[in-house]
């Protein structure tokens, strides 16, 4: 027998123990898939029992868990909740999450439209869009981002009788994120081409507007956890709050705060990009002051074409630079 002879048995002896490494990390493998698909299954329909408990209809209709091999899709007709006792209720159309094999931990969710909103308070209302994604960077103990993305968003009231619903608002995009900074939450967002129905505020005009802006909700961890009955006690800090319509922009940053008697505390900077056409578009807006806002935006127009003014608000006395603006009723 040859050297070669003696050395063949031993890569197939290793084909072989790979091959057969392989079919068990594949058998392992399934086995986790098919238990987290039964898990979730017996978790959601457990957690919709703990509500009905407490007297809330909830429930993602059809619940189904697919994908297997390659991802982990999780999809269901609808969702819905209802809390007779708050009186409060929401629908929307299809659910679909998918997580990759090769991303797990990053689900994307796409939910289909329109959502159907009940609460004390505001009329019934009816928001739809061409598409709605969520993504999710899922860890322990809080997701590391939640964020939305939504194109050809629309909104109108969603009568309960025979009245006419009426048109609220349309946005041609959407973004934002949320991300959890120690015990704060970051929000970054931003919306373009914006377009307000003047019979919802009253007949009053304005323009398509675009919007971004960058804030922190101080201890946001918890107020998610708990949401608060009121915004007493409650703070913010603005990195940038953005708002423009063609050549004019007002863009606001600064800490804000509310007391427990409801009091406003600011301190803000507001910058503003053609000062003249900002007043414009207020005066449209409030056609009641607008000789008041052209007069003012007159005398700020001559600190150039892009002024920057403090705005303080001690107690919920408001004044913008040496300018007194008056009081701000307390917040509930």
């Amino acid at each position: 027998m040859t050297s070669s002879d003696e050395r063949s048995p031993k890569p197939r002896r290793r084909l072989f123990w790979l091959a057969a490494f392989l079919v068990v990390l594949f058998a392992i493998y399934s086995g986790g898939w098919f238990y987290l698909a039964d898990r979730l299954k017996t978790e959601a329909d457990q957690a919709v029992a703990r509500l009905g408990s407490k007297g809330i209809a909830a429930g993602c209709a059809n619940l189904a868990v697919s994908g297997y091999p390659m991802s982990f899709t999780v999809s269901c007709d609808n969702i819905a909740y209802e809390d007779d006792t708050r009186k409060v209720a929401a629908s929307t159309g299809s659910f679909n999450a998918v997580a990759g094999i090769t991303g797990p931990l990053s689900p994307v969710a796409d939910l289909r439209g329109p959502l159907r909103t009940m609460a004390p308070g505001m009329p019934p209302l009816w928001i739809d869009w061409d598409q709605l994604q969520a993504n999710v960077k899922v860890w322990w103990p809080l997701p590391r981002s939640v964020s939305l993305r939504a194109e050809g968003l629309n909104g109108q009231t969603d009568p309960q009788d025979d009245t006419d619903p009426m048109q609220l608002f349309s946005a041609g995009k959407a973004a934002g994120q949320l991300q959890p900074a120690g015990q704060d939450i970051n929000y970054v967002g931003s919306f373009g081409d914006l377009e307000i129905n003047a019979d919802a505020i009253d007949g009053r005009v304005l323009p398509a507007l675009d919007g971004s802006g960058e804030v922190t909700v101080k201890n946001g961890v918890a107020l998610i956890a708990a949401p608060p009955k009121s915004l007493r006690g409650q703070s913010i800090d603005i990195a940038k709050l953005d708002l423009s319509s063609g050549t004019a922009r007002i863009t606001v940053s600064g800490p804000v705060s509310v007391d427990t008697e409801g009091l406003i505390d600011a301190s803000l900077t507001i910058k503003l990009k053609d000062p003249k056409a900002v007043a414009s578009i207020l005066g449209g807006a409030m056609p009641e002051h607008k000789s008041e806002i052209e007069q003012g935006f007159a005398a700020i127009a001559m600190l150039g074409k892009e002024p920057s003014l403090p705005l303080k608000i001690v107690k919920g006395k408001a004044s913008l630079g040496f300018i007194p603006l008056g009081k701000i009723k307390p917040l509930e």
